[in-house]
């Protein structure tokens, strides 16, 4: 499959909630081999379907060697009390690192491409991605997620870009 083109901040569909998988069929196939193949990279630990121009809630991810995707993901748990404030990216967001404070554990319930329940779990990196890919698909990017002081040298930089 194709390594597909990623939406940079500014184009709608990164701003756009995406709709739900319904039917499972080719296309729905080939866009989770684009997202395998497009995440499949060195630097790279997740990617919304949106970030590649496709308004339907999925995401792949890579996390140490770990490699893959959830449909219609939803998030059921984060943990309240450990929470996690390092440097964030985006591949939408080039360049650009921030503070943003996450839940050190997240867990996602979601499907693949059989329909089956999958559970997408994790603590640390794996926890930020589940939920960074998840705003996405809400269309969200973790630069409002920012505090507002950080949030204003953001929006500085973007403009600099």
């Amino acid at each position: 499959m194709p390594l597909r083109d990623i939406r940079i901040v500014g184009d709608p569909v990164l701003r756009t909630p995406c709709a739900p998988v319904r039917v499972v069929d080719d296309g729905v196939r080939a866009l989770v081999a684009d997202l395998l193949d497009t995440v499949d990279r060195e630097g790279r630990a997740g990617l919304a379907a949106n970030q590649i121009g496709v308004s339907l809630r999925a995401f792949s991810w890579n996390i140490d060697g770990d490699l893959g995707y959830v449909l219609n993901p939803r998030i059921v748990e984060l943990s309240q009390d450990e929470v996690q404030d390092g440097d964030e990216g985006c591949l939408s967001v080039p360049s650009l690192w921030f503070p943003t404070r996450r839940a050190w554990y997240a867990r996602a319930v979601g499907t693949n491409l059989d329909g089956e329940e999958v559970v997408v779990e994790g603590e640390g990196l794996m926890a930020r991605c589940i939920q960074h890919e998840v705003d996405h698909l809400d269309g969200m990017l973790y630069l409002d997620r920012l505090d507002k002081d950080v949030r204003i040298k953001a929006m500085r930089a973007l403009r600099t870009l």
